[in-house]
């Protein structure tokens, strides 16, 4: 087996638009885990949202949520990992986005709280199985709490999302990583809080190289996790930057996950 340790993406690289998976993609988990290999998930979605699909997948080991700050047993929920901002640094942050009157989320390990209720917060609702806590003044309410945040997320028209993406990184400068999970979502973690930190954190938990991991995904979050594996795979619906660097398989329509399993973490 040449690829040990294999991470996927879920929504547009495991999932199909319908959000179900493809039978394909079952098998080649199943034929890939019973023959050694480990699977894992590695998603930007909050851990109470992906841990009821993965378990609907009949997955075992572990899942990483919130971009790799957050990585769980699947069975358990236990946690392996919990990775938040440090004390204080999200409040400047979620006071520059209100001022901004952005639509904003906000994540600890156990709560999502939003600061509008409106169609758009009903329709990531839907697709993530999740409902939000409504805070009208987010900042005010997560200093008197004194929560943990693990993650801070905009919607935003998706024609402007890289643009927002873009201002955003600039102001708050190299100790937030800052990018784009899918069309109208842009997304703000620690520096060091991305999915590339998951593969080195599971590459270390497992004992294997990471020249023996392989990685795949299709939007620009993922980038750092197909650049920390020694695989790299990218879905043909996936963003033009990791087609730059990855082997492109079917998209995700068409069981590219199961082509990346079976034509080449298998072989060897």
């Amino acid at each position: 087996m040449k690829y040990r340790l294999f991470l996927s993406d879920f929504d547009g690289t495991l999932v199909r638009a319908d959000g179900t998976v493809s039978e394909g993609n079952r098998r080649a988990i199943a034929q890939y885990t019973q023959a050694g290999g480990i699977f894992a998930v590695c998603t930007g979605r909050a851990l109470s949202s992906i841990l009821p699909r993965v378990r609907e997948l009949g997955l075992c080991g572990l899942v990483a949520a919130f971009q790799g700050a957050t990585i769980a047993d699947i069975r358990s929920g236990a946690l392996i990992k919990n990775a938040c901002f440090p004390r204080g640094a999200a409040d400047g942050i979620l006071r520059r986005l209100e001022n901004e009157k952005m639509h904003i989320h906000v994540y600890t390990v156990d709560a999502f709280y939003c600061n509008v209720d409106d169609v758009y917060l009903h329709e990531y609702e839907a697709v993530c199985g999740i409902r939000a806590r409504i805070q009208p003044h987010l900042a005010d309410h997560l200093a008197g709490s004194g929560e943990d945040v693990v993650k801070i997320l905009v919607m935003v028209p998706p024609q402007s999302r890289i643009a927002v993406q873009t201002r955003l990184q600039e102001a708050l400068g190299d100790d937030y990583f800052v990018t784009c999970s899918a069309e109208f979502l842009v997304e703000i973690m620690p520096k060091d809080q991305n999915k590339g930190a998951a593969v080195r954190a599971l590459s270390a938990h497992f004992g294997i190289p990471r020249g023996e991991t392989a990685a795949i995904g299709d939007q620009l979050n993922d980038l750092p996790m197909l650049e920390a594996a020694g695989g790299k795979f990218a879905v043909e619906n996936a963003q033009p930057q990791l087609k730059a660097i990855a082997s492109v398989v079917a998209s995700n329509e068409e069981d590219g996950v199961a082509e990346a399993i079976t034509r080449y973490a298998m072989e060897g």
